[in-house]
């Protein structure tokens, strides 16, 4: 079971939590959460799109935006630091390779930039605190 010091658990669940209290479930992390809900995002974004996309641009975003809770998750629940940060890694990946794909979106007239907004935010704030996370993760 991975143990967390209190000042990595707050920013992870939003709440407090007292020293050496532990993740029991990966739904509990805020990062999984706000993953969960940039997927939901990206379903609804690109059911609008080309039926043509069906199998190339909406099929990648969708498998992009479910890979980065889907290996928070797994991270998670393998309850060892060093195979965490290996799964945050993919799931950080996975959040730049759907903003590289938000781009191109953008760039092929599939979406406007103001239709996007809000998940371009969760992206750069999924990568705070990607990187908030693994630096506390590898800190000795």
């Amino acid at each position: 079971m991975i143990f967390f010091g209190a000042e990595l658990l707050v920013p992870l669940l939003g709440g407090k939590m007292h020293m050496n209290s532990r993740v029991k479930d990966y739904r509990n992390l805020l990062i999984w959460q706000k993953g969960m809900a940039l997927a939901k995002l990206i379903y609804q974004l690109t059911a609008n799109f080309p039926k043509e996309e069906k199998y190339g641009l909406v099929s990648q975003m969708r498998l992009a935006a479910v890979s980065i809770p889907s290996n928070i998750a797994e991270g998670q629940a393998h309850h060892g630091t060093g195979e965490f940060l290996r799964f945050l890694s993919h799931a950080e990946g996975s959040t730049a390779e759907l903003d590289t794909q938000i781009l191109l979106c953008i760039e092929l007239d599939l979406c406007q930039e103001c239709q996007i907004a809000n998940i371009q935010e969760m992206i750069r704030e999924l990568r705070k605190m990607f990187l908030s996370l693994r630096r506390k993760l590898s800190s000795p």
